[in-house]
């Protein structure tokens, strides 16, 4: 079992910055971590994607330049670096972790096996 928990969401001004973690308890080891966002009204999206050791990140073509995803796994910690916020990116967004053996390159949505409870984001203008 892997327990997530979001932290670092709040409200910021359009072209302002924010820094979500996503802290993993239990089974902290996962193959690949993702970030999605749930804006209002709308289904959750892809947002960025780490590989265990760090070396592969995936972005979504909407954050590609803004946003960067990172992790410490002496902390068992992942992180969204999100520069230049946009009113759209206000929204819900949630980590997940991919554990099982065979996935894709990035992961998709429904390989991955635990989610945490989101961290609000909300980008004013």
């Amino acid at each position: 079992q892997v327990q997530l928990v979001e932290s670092g969401g709040g409200l910021v001004q359009a072209g302002g910055s924010l820094r979500l973690s996503c802290a993993a308890s239990g089974r902290t080891f996962s193959l690949y971590t993702g970030w999605f966002h749930q804006a209002p009204g709308k289904e959750r999206e892809f947002v960025a994607a780490i590989s265990w050791s760090g070396a592969s990140t995936y972005y979504a073509d909407s954050v590609k330049g803004r946003f960067t995803i990172s992790r410490d796994n002496a902390k068992s910690t992942v992180y969204l670096q999100m520069n230049s916020l946009k009113n759209e990116d206000t929204g819900v967004y949630y980590c997940a972790a991919v554990t099982r053996s065979q996935y894709g390159i990035p992961p998709l949505s429904y390989q991955y096996d635990y989610w945490g409870q989101g961290t609000q984001v909300t980008v004013s203008s």
